[in-house]
Formats: C-alpha cells, structure tokens, sequence
C-alpha cells in the first residue's frame, strides 16, 4: 500500500464533505419558521406604485381591529410618500417594520457598492426619521445573489424570503383562488407573502379567511417574524 494513501483517502474524505455542504450564502437565508412552531407569519410587502393609492386601508384597519400581529417590509420610495402611514404603522404595537430596497431594484443586477446603498436607503431612513432600528431585510422581487446576503449580513439584518406564496398581486385570480393556493400551503412554522400597497384587491378578504377559518382549524397563530423566528414549539395562551 502506497505511504501516502492514508493522507490520500482523509484528503479525499475532506473534498466530499465540503461539496456536501450548502452554500454559505443559502444558510443566511430566512425562509420559515420551525415546523415545530405552530405559528405562521402573515408579511406584507409595501413596494412603491404608478397608481392608486399605494394603501391598502381596509387590510390595515382589518389587521388593527382583530389585532392581528403581522409583519411590514416597506421600500423607501414608497416611505417617502406616505410618511403618515408609515407613523400609523410603527404605533401599532404587533405590527413589525422591515425594509424592502430603496427603488425595488433587481439587486443581482447590480454592483456590491450599488446593493449596498438600495438595501441601506430605508434602513437610514427609518432611523434618521423615524427613530425606527430595522433589523429585517427583503429583497425586491426576492431576488438575490451571493453579495446581497454578505451586504445584509454585514448590516446585521436578517434575510427574510417567504415559503408560502399568495399571489395577490395577479388580479386574474379570485380570492377562492387564493384561499385554496394557501390551504394547500400553509402549515406550522410558514412564511405567507403578500401585499398591503393596494395590488390585491383580495388580500383584506383573504385575511378574514386566514383569520377566522384556515388558521383556527389547524390551530396555528399569526405572528410576527421575529416572534416565528424565536418560537419554541408552544404560543402563549
């Protein structure tokens, strides 16, 4: 047997272990919660719009008078017009505020320096504003490459996806349509996407369904990210 073999196998051994192992940048990203947690964060995206409103106000007044906790990514453009709703949503105390880019760039498309300064426009503006430390980050379009996860790793945000989408945005689907995309879905510990700047004309609807029907019956709680994230297996009574 060759003197070196043994230095051969281990050093074999080590290269199958290190393909074997993720990518780094993947292990940085939130997609849900533990499937142990009987709880399901409801997220809403706040991306800037051409027209309408950019609002939706029967969503929030629906989510403040259940008091439903829930989570908010807003993008700066969209801040930047609605500074009154931005104030509404940060007193709201089981509302959670995340970022959403500046401009809801294609951040892959974009240089590390230019990612850096989509992804740090609502975060400064949050904090110089609105005294608000945002430690949530959503990538526009949940788009993402290596260098969008190590900016925002190094910002100390945390990298937040989805694993359960609504599609309330598309306005050719139903709200039953809906309703049976998420049924067929959601489950302990699941990540919902959806959208509060006025493109669903089904979320509010939608909501009371996930509220009243769908989560009761599989008896799981809405939650905000960061109580998902830190969940141990029970929700308080």
């Amino acid at each position: 047997m060759p003197r070196n073999l043994p230095h051969m196998l281990c050093l074999i051994l080590a290269l199958l272990l290190v393909t074997a192992m993720p990518p780094v940048a993947q292990a940085q990203v939130i997609k849900s919660g533990q499937p142990s947690c009987p709880g399901v964060a409801l997220t809403f995206d706040l991306c800037p719009v051409r027209k309408g409103t950019g609002y939706d106000q029967a969503l929030i007044d629906y989510l403040i008078e259940q008091k439903i906790p829930a989570t908010f990514f807003m993008s700066g453009k969209w801040m930047a017009r609605h500074e009154q709703q931005v104030q509404t949503l940060l007193q709201v105390p089981f509302f959670e505020i995340g970022t959403h880019g500046e401009v809801h760039a294609h951040l892959p498309l974009h240089s590390t320096e230019e990612q850096k300064q989509e992804i740090l426009g609502p975060v400064r503006l949050l904090k110089t504003k609105y005294s608000h430390n945002a430690t949530l980050f959503r990538p526009p379009y949940g788009e993402f490459n290596d260098d969008t996860v190590n900016v925002a790793r190094t910002l100390g945000l945390q990298f937040i996806l989805w694993n359960v989408v609504s599609g309330d945005p598309d306005q050719t689907i139903t709200a039953s349509q809906i309703e049976d995309r998420l049924r067929r879905s959601v489950r302990k510990g699941s990540v919902i996407v959806m959208h509060a700047n006025g493109k669903g004309k089904h979320t509010r609807e939608v909501v009371q369904d996930l509220h009243e029907q769908l989560l009761p019956e599989r008896n799981l709680a809405p939650m905000t990210i960061s109580d998902l994230l830190t969940c141990n297996g029970k929700v308080a009574p």
